[in-house]
């Protein structure tokens, strides 16, 4: 297990978000930003980043999220405030995902929604159906398993970039990597990359490459939506029937203009789809 530290720098970004610091006991420790939302909202939203995301990194997309409702965002185990485990399968994910709504959101009222990894969580997580929800959004989820064509992005340059944010790294460095991205979200990602535990990343690249999406996308219940940018390389268009044949039952939404990181890509266009995600599956 990798020593990880989180600087004062990045965690004075946690006042602005609005959102208290929630902490959930268990065999690995999570911590959970929630966004209170209007009383009386719209059904609550637990959103659950990717890879190489912590929760932090996802605050522009919940400050919108939680103008109509409340909304989780946790640090997944080994990211952001989060302690590291040993077991980084998405089984393991998906358990702490389960640990988290029942604490959180007992009474079954969350919309599952998740990006890239996070996608992976929650469409095991609604396939598995251990816990109650109100829904799902697979959100550009890793096309990637065995006998399939690989993550597009290599293990080498996940690690690179972790290694380069633990050093330390600042924003333009970032926008070398993400040049497309508001100057806001790569001044977060310079600060918070740090805080992945390397053996979290890698570990989970190599799930990408071991564990089928398709495994469970067809389990997952009604209701049920995907999400994907128009120009992934992640969910390239050749995947699409499969995730059409593969589970009838969801609704489809494209990101114009977007590749994988839909929500940096297009903030508008990603926003507009998952409203209408949302709203497929009930929760307006």
């Amino acid at each position: 297990m990798t020593d990880r530290t989180v600087s004062l720098t990045a965690l004075a970004d946690l006042p602005e978000t609005g959102a208290t610091s929630r902490w959930i006991d268990g065999e690995v420790g999570l911590h959970v930003l929630d966004y209170p939302g209007p009383e009386g909202g719209s059904a609550p939203v637990l959103l659950v980043p990717g890879i190489s995301m912590p929760a932090m990194g996802m605050d522009f997309v919940a400050r919108e999220l939680a103008r109509t409702r409340r909304v989780l965002v946790p640090d997944v185990r080994g990211r952001g405030l989060s302690q590291s485990g040993e077991d980084y399968s998405m089984e393991a994910y998906a358990g702490d995902v389960e640990r988290i709504l029942t604490a959180l959101v007992p009474d079954g009222s969350a919309v599952l929604v998740g990006h890239s990894m996070g996608a992976r969580i929650v469409t095991l997580v609604a396939a598995r159906g251990h816990v109650e929800h109100g829904g799902v959004v697979a959100v550009d989820p890793p096309t990637s398993g065995p006998g399939r064509d690989p993550y597009p992005t290599t293990r080498a340059a996940f690690m690179s970039q972790v290694e380069q944010a633990r050093r330390g790294t600042d924003a333009d460095e970032v926008a070398a990597s993400w040049p497309s991205w508001p100057r806001r979200e790569q001044e977060i990602r310079a600060r918070w990359l740090g805080s992945c535990d390397p053996e979290a990343i890698g570990a989970t690249h190599d799930g990408f490459e071991s564990e089928d999406f398709f495994d469970w996308w067809p389990k997952v219940p009604d209701p049920v939506a995907f999400v994907r940018g128009a120009d992934s390389p992640v969910v390239p268009e050749s995947v699409m029937e499969e995730v059409t044949s593969g589970n009838p039952r969801a609704s489809i939404h494209t990101v114009d203009s977007a590749g994988h990181m839909v929500f940096w890509d297009s903030e508008e266009g990603a926003a507009r789809a998952l409203a209408d995600a949302l709203s497929a599956v009930g929760a307006e």
